[in-house]
């Protein structure tokens, strides 16, 4: 349970590294960034043996709803698996307007800043964007200490301001841009999770040699190969033999565009269509849904079972408006991959999610917004299984390649050593050990 913030006790480890990762999302949330920061900061304290410090939000997403078990803190530490995790109390906008996420990100500013861990000064500073006041909260506290300062891009809120279709979107772009430039400029060097995001990078001022591509990786177990353990599996889900099964798994935001596979599931009736999941949009999609009998809403899996449910599907779809291109790239591509079903991807044909399902082999790439067109591969599908299960097996071995959590977590501590590196000639040199938690 969490506990009042305080400063608890302990030493500075072996290896004498102390680090503060800046993520607004962290476990308990199981999906979208949160299990990439958790497993970064889980993997730095045991496999580097540093002292590593988070600073969070309270747990919302992908529900936008306040975890009940944070619904009286304000401020908290809470260890989890030997990390110190410093969470700080923010609005949570149920609903999605340009305004509203504006809110969301100044009360994670205006907290930080009232409120920074209690830790004696970091090595380095790393932190997990799109979330601009945690950047902004990143590269102030590496500033203030003198010490490298390495954001991830995971998604580029400006762009995605422009692009996602969110209500006074267009006027909160230029204004999300112009912080982006700021805390990117000064970063030691800019992790980016997909090559098409290097172009909008250094568009907003960081030098080309100071990027570095750390892909995220499959943080889900491949599911079982037992057939039987499938059949049982769709049995309890209600899915019946011989119809195929279009399951889209993750946040229901604006920037997904799921309004396409109501209207698929409208235009075909002969498939079911499954939206498994939580969002700010769950409820519109519930309301547009009511008359189509094929379309079901699931609520997001038990980490426990996730991987059986998506592997239990004919087909796992990836929905994007047709506006967005470079901004985004879902992280729920890395657990459909491990599953090893074919992925059917509604998406800008340009953009980095199309790239990356072209890049494995593991599905077919339709175009944005067109229910037809999206009908037409699933069937395409469900009329030649070795086809589809050939797909299916070429995103498997992909993610056993490209996406291990190991070989992910190695590039981003490799852009920390180097990070370190470059600006070891310029740091003080550590001071004595401190006790964890002392103020800085």
């Amino acid at each position: 349970m969490p506990k009042p913030d305080a400063g608890p006790g302990g030493h500075r480890p072996a290896r004498g590294e102390r680090l503060l990762l800046v993520s607004t999302n962290y476990a308990p949330e199981q999906a979208g960034i949160g299990p990439y920061a958790t497993q970064l900061a889980e993997h730095l304290a045991a496999e580097r043996h540093s002292e590593v410090h988070v600073l969070a939000g309270l747990p919302h997403y992908p529900a936008w709803r306040l975890d009940p078990a944070y619904a009286r803190r304000w401020r908290t530490v809470e260890e989890r698996a030997g990390v110190l995790i410093h969470r700080r109390r923010h609005t949570v906008p149920a609903r999605q307007t340009a305004a509203r996420r504006a809110l969301y990100e100044a009360t994670i500013l205006a907290h930080g800043l009232a409120a920074p861990p209690r830790m004696a000064r970091p090595d380095a500073v790393l932190a997990q964007i799109p979330s601009l006041a945690g950047g902004i909260l990143a590269a102030r506290t590496a500033r203030r200490h003198g010490v490298p300062f390495v954001p991830v891009v995971q998604d580029l809120m400006g762009a995605a301001a422009a692009q996602s279709g969110i209500s006074g979107g267009g006027r909160a772009a230029a204004v999300a841009a112009a912080a982006e430039r700021r805390v990117l400029r000064a970063a030691t060097l800019v992790g980016i999770i997909h090559e098409t995001f290097r172009a909008r990078v250094e568009a907003l001022g960081v030098p080309e040699g100071r990027v570095r591509l750390v892909p995220n990786w499959s943080h889900v177990p491949a599911p079982s190969p037992d057939p039987a353990e499938r059949a049982r599996t769709r049995a309890r889900l209600g899915w019946e033999p011989g119809r195929p099964v279009l399951l889209h798994s993750g946040n229901m935001g604006l920037k997904q565009g799921l309004d396409v596979l109501v209207a698929t599931a409208r235009h075909a009736p002969d498939l079911r269509v499954v939206l498994m999941g939580e969002g700010s949009q769950r409820s519109h999609l519930a309301a547009l849904a009511a008359d189509v009998p094929n379309v079901h809403l699931l609520p997001p899996a038990a980490e426990s079972d996730f991987p059986a449910v998506l592997a239990a599907a004919d087909a796992l779809v990836v929905t994007q408006r047709a506006a967005v291109l470079d901004m985004s790239v879902p992280s729920k591509l890395t657990s459909y991959f491990a599953a090893s079903r074919p992925v059917i991807a509604s998406v800008a044909p340009g953009g980095g999610t199309a790239d990356e399902v072209r890049r494995s082999g593991a599905g077919l790439v339709v175009t944005p917004e067109d229910p037809a067109a999206l009908a037409a591969a699933a069937r395409d599908l469900a009329a030649d299984p070795d086809r589809a299960d050939a797909l299916g097996a070429r995103g498997a071995a992909y993610a056993r390649t490209h996406l291990t959590r190991a070989a992910g977590l190695r590039r981003i501590t490799d852009v920390l050593d180097e990070a370190l590196a470059l600006t070891a000639p310029v740091r003080e040199a550590p001071g004595p050990a401190t006790r964890r938690g002392a103020p800085a």
